[in-house]
C-alpha cells in the first residue's frame, strides 16, 4: 500500500480541508483518492458530513456528462474473475486507457472480518501505475456496498480513471446491486462436463448485458464452446422479438488472454447500442435507485443507534419469545419508540 492510502480521517474535516482534498483527487493524487474512498465508506456522522461536501465538489451535473466505462464483472466464486479483471485491466492500460477496480470482498457473517486479497490476486495491475484497486468488505450488508460503491465511482472517474470494473462476490443479490450501478454488465461463467454450465442462475442471466465462458484454454477449450454455444442458443430463443439487446456469448482466457480482446469489443458494442442518450438515462435512473439505497441506509443506521429503539427491543424482545407479543405488535411499537 501506498504510504498514506486507506488511512481513515483523524478528525472533523472543515470546508477548507474537503475543497483541499477534492482538488488533489483531480490532480491524481494516489493517497488523497485512498482518503476520499475512506471517507464515502465511513459510517462516523462527521465523515458523512464531509463525504456530502466531497462529493457536491467532486461531481454534479458537469460530471454526468463524463464518457467514462463503467462495468460490472460477476461470476461464481471459482470462476476466475480476479486473473481475467488483471488481464482485462493490463490490456486497457496498455491501450492508454485509466483503470480502476472497486473489489467488493465477501466478509464474514460472523466476525466481519474480510480478506481483502485483491491486490495480491492481481500482482500485475495492482503495480500498474495506470491503475488503482481498491477492495471494499462486504460485511455482509449488500445496503451499504451500494452506497459506498455507487458513491466511489464518480471519485476515480473524477481523478482520471476512464474505465471502472466492479467486480462482485458472485453470490446472492450482489450482482442485481452491481449491475444497478454500471453501464454494462459482465457475466463470467464456467463450463464442465460436456455442456454443464456451473453456477449460472436465470434471475443472473436476465440481467448480464455480455456472457463470457472464462478458463476456455487446455482441455477444457472444447467443454466452454460446446457451453457459450448452447448458451447463445438459448438467449436468442429467450429474446425472439423482443427487438432488444440479445446478451452475446463467447469464450476467453483470463489466464492466456485468448479471447479478453473480443469480450471487451462486445462490452463497446453493448454502448454503442445504448448510445449517449441511453446511457445517461440509465445512469440519471440509478441515481435515484441510490437515492433510495441512501434513505434505507440512514433509516437503519438510525434504527440501530435509537436509544429509545434499543429500549423498546430490550422490552419486546422476551415478550415476542414468550409469545405474549405478536411480531407485528412489537414491530408496530419499535417503530413507534423511532418516532418519538
Amino acid at each position: 500500500m501506498t504510504p498514506g492510502e486507506g488511512r481513515e480521517p483523524n478528525s472533523v474535516m472543515d470546508v477548507m480541508a474537503v475543497r483541499a482534498l477534492a482538488d488533489a483527487v483531480r490532480g491524481g493524487d494516489r493517497p488523497a483518492l485512498a482518503r476520499a474512498i475512506t471517507l464515502i465508506e465511513s459510517t462516523r456522522a462527521d465523515h458523512r458530513a464531509a463525504a456530502r461536501e466531497l462529493l457536491s465538489v467532486l461531481t454534479g451535473p458537469a460530471a454526468e456528462a463524463d464518457t467514462g466505462w463503467r462495468v460490472g464483472i460477476s461470476g461464481v466464486p471459482g470462476v476466475g474473475k480476479s486473473t481475467f479483471i488483471e488481464t482485462l485491466g493490463t490490456m486497457l492500460t496498455g491501450r492508454g486507457h485509466r483503470v480502476g477496480v472497486l473489489a467488493i470482498d465477501p466478509s464474514s457473517v460472523r466476525t466481519g472480518g474480510s480478506v481483502l486479497g485483491d491486490k495480491t490476486r492481481m500482482p500485475r495491475l495492482s503495480a500498474d501505475e495506470n491503475a488503482f484497486i481498491r477492495p471494499s468488505p462486504a460485511a455482509g450488508t449488500l445496503g451499504g456496498v451500494a452506497r459506498a460503491t455507487a458513491q466511489t465511482i464518480p471519485l476515480l472517474e473524477a481523478a482520471g480513471y476512464d474505465v471502472v470494473l466492479v467486480e462482485t462476490v458472485g453470490v446472492g443479490q450482489s450482482e442485481t446491486t452491481a449491475a444497478s450501478m454500471v453501464d454494462t454488465f459482465l457475466l463470467l461463467g464456467l463450463a464442465r462436463s460436456g455442456d454443464q454450465l456451473q453456477g449460472i442462475k436465470r434471475g443472473v442471466l436476465e440481467i448480464a448485458d455480455v456472457i463470457a465462458i472464462n478458463k476456455a484454454d487446455g482441455d477444457h477449450a472444447g467443454d466452454a464452446r460446446s457451453a457459450a454455444k448452447e448458451l447463445a442458443g438459448a438467449l436468442r430463443l429467450i429474446h425472439a422479438g423482443s427487438g432488444s439487446w440479445i446478451p452475446p456469448v463467447v469464450t476467453c482466457s483470463g489466464l492466456t488472454g485468448d479471447g479478453v480482446d473480443e469480450v471487451w469489443n462486445l462490452v463497446a458494442r453493448h454502448r454503442e447500442f445504448m448510445g449517449a442518450a441511453g446511457i445517461a438515462g440509465k445512469r440519471s435512473a440509478q441515481r435515484w435507485d441510490l437515492t433510495g439505497a441512501l434513505v434505507t441506509d440512514a433509516l437503519l443506521a438510525r434504527l440501530a443507534h435509537s436509544p429509545a429503539v434499543r429500549a423498546a427491543r430490550g422490552r419486546l424482545r422476551p415478550q415476542v419469545l414468550a409469545g405474549a407479543v405478536t411480531p407485528v405488535a412489537a414491530a408496530d411499537d419499535i417503530l413507534a419508540a423511532l418516532d418519538t
